[in-house]
């Protein structure tokens, strides 16, 4: 396994190398020149030059990009243009709060999606599965702006059983009291894509031979779902939750922009909206590197899941 782990790392170094040289192009010559961005409208000459000086962007293409690739080497991305802050301390201060809500809510979700897929696979055909099914198509038809407007005003504004926005210091009152209505808002919202997927995946294993043979062997419905069956489908099921996990850190900005939690999609939003290239290619980078990661972790997940898959 070791000699696997090796091999795969050294693997990713082209793939991050094409992801370092890809955001190295698109920030330098497509993202327009940041010396006008940081100057305003009411500089002269000398003072762009002078921005240009500082960030570099006076050196040759080459100079820049290993000025880039050390930059990734030794996590200093600089400061934040918009705020002077340490690139490397707001994604660090970032990523807590990002994880408080999502953490909770992909174990959530995972754990009521696959519950929920094993009791629709044991009723299958019936009318409360397709009433299911349609609920969740009809979930999926509703955008997330309508969840959070709807739960933020009727349970936080109107019954007052959340606060509306904020973000304390302790992890505890904020996974209890500020993060619960956004997991829960996460949780209506994402249910029933994941609900439709895991069923399919529990469905296309129910109609295996072997569970065939064991239904033939006399084996209760329940222990062939929860055990047998449960085990081959949890494979594509873990595929799925690693691969979009590191996507979640920046798809919930408007969670976060909502409820006003100080997190990676809520600051990523920020650097964009003030053209702020030092946080947005760190960030870039950060989730480029984390899903190459969890493609890895991923791989290991099925060996232990499933001892007949052989890492090579």
């Amino acid at each position: 396994m070791l000699v696997f782990i090796l091999r795969r790392l050294w693997q990713m170094l082209p793939t991050m190398g094409g992801v370092v040289l890809l955001v190295f192009i698109l920030f330098n010559w497509v993202g327009g020149d940041p010396a006008y961005l940081l100057a305003g409208k009411m500089a002269n000459a000398a003072d762009i030059a002078n921005i240009r000086r500082q960030l570099g962007t006076d050196q040759p293409y080459l100079v820049q990009l290993g000025i880039f690739a050390r930059q990734i080497l030794t996590f200093d991305f600089g400061n934040s243009w918009s705020t002077g802050e340490p690139v490397a301390h707001i994604i660090a201060s970032r990523l807590g709060p990002s994880l408080t809500v999502l953490l909770p809510l992909t174990i959530l979700e995972s754990a009521l999606g696959i519950a929920l897929a094993l009791a629709l696979a044991f009723v299958r055909g019936s009318l409360t599965d397709r009433a299911v099914m349609v609920a969740c198509t009809v979930g999926m038809s509703i955008s997330i702006l309508v969840y959070i407007i709807v739960f933020q005003y009727w349970l936080a504004y109107r019954l007052g059983l959340f606060p509306v926005q904020g973000w304390g210091e302790s992890l505890g009152q904020n996974l209890l009291r500020y993060a619960s209505l956004p997991i829960l808002i996460g949780l209506a919202v994402s249910i029933a894509p994941t609900l439709r997927l895991y069923r399919s995946f529990v469905l296309d294993e129910a109609g295996q031979d072997y569970v065939r043979t064991a239904r033939a062997k006399g084996l209760p419905e329940r222990r062939i779902l929860w055990v047998h069956v449960l085990r081959n489908a949890a494979i594509p099921i873990v595929t799925y939750v690693m691969a979009s996990l590191p996507s979640l850190l920046i798809g919930a900005f408007l969670l976060e922009r909502f409820f006003g939690i100080p997190g990676i999609g809520r600051e990523v939003i920020l650097a964009v909206e003030r053209s702020d290239f030092p946080v947005i290619k760190a960030i870039t980078v950060y989730v480029a590197a984390a899903t190459m990661l969890f493609n890895l972790l991923t791989d290991l997940l099925y060996q232990a899941l499933d001892p007949r898959v052989q890492l090579s």
